[in-house]
């Protein structure tokens, strides 16, 4: 389904519900850029570092478009999606059935729930909406709930620190938001929905939370604009 929701005022915060849920697929390939290039990349970098029966955890994992995907390219892997919204999940679980994916969706907040023995785990756009207080935190759990040699795969809106190059950035994503079909109305409406919900750092606050956390290698995989892709080995 197409992404209408912001043709119209918003009432409330933006949130994960039924309304987003409906529309979300079409949401991230129009708002995120190169989302089909970067979930390609991230698979075939985990094809190349899984091995069977490996455990991989995708914290936020929405629809379930990730893992079903990396299904479709590598077998015997132990998937798990975790997200707290239950309209997310319900998605997730459909399109999994409908695929033939093995990959297990579950309604769980990821601060609460045991990531413990995963090789792999995996945030798409969505430690950016942790609040900061609870973000290290969450980096941290990361950190100690992987396996030796285990990564973590993290992408993220980034902040400039330089506020000229910042609103070029912004006007530049703007613009690209306008080419994929969005109005001008809808793109105010969605920032305002999102004012204080996103909480985006600067790439230097990425790194650096990463490396508090105790990870040691740390490489920047992807990069368009204010996105980028992280991996950081433990």
């Amino acid at each position: 389904m197409k992404d209408n929701i912001f043709n119209k005022p918003i009432k409330k915060q933006f949130e994960f519900d039924e309304e987003v849920a409906g529309v979300f697929d079409d949401m991230l390939l129009r708002s995120v850029p190169f989302y089909k290039e970067n979930i390609k990349l991230q698979i075939d970098i985990l094809k190349n570092l899984l091995e069977n029966k490996d455990k991989v955890i995708d914290l936020g994992s929405s629809t379930g478009t990730f893992l079903i995907e990396l299904s479709k390219q590598k077998e015997n892997l132990q998937l798990i999606g975790i997200d707290n919204s239950g309209a997310m999940i319900k998605k997730a679980k459909q399109k999994a059935r409908a695929f033939g994916s093995s990959a297990k969706f579950i309604e769980s907040d990821f601060l609460e729930y045991d990531l413990n023995g995963a090789k792999a785990i995996v945030a798409n756009y969505t430690i950016q909406f942790i609040r900061p207080l609870k973000r290290e935190k969450l980096i941290q759990k990361i950190y100690n709930s992987l396996e030796k040699n285990g990564f973590f795969l993290m992408s993220e809106k980034l902040v400039s620190e330089n506020k000229k190059l910042n609103k070029i950035m912004i006007d530049i994503y703007y613009n690209f938001k306008k080419e994929k079909g969005y109005s001008e109305y809808e793109i105010a409406q969605k920032r305002e929905a999102l004012e204080n919900v996103l909480i985006p750092y600067t790439m230097n606050e990425n790194i650096e939370m990463l490396k508090n956390a105790g990870f040691k290698d740390i490489d920047v995989i992807f990069r368009w604009n204010n996105f980028a892709t992280f991996i950081a080995f433990k």
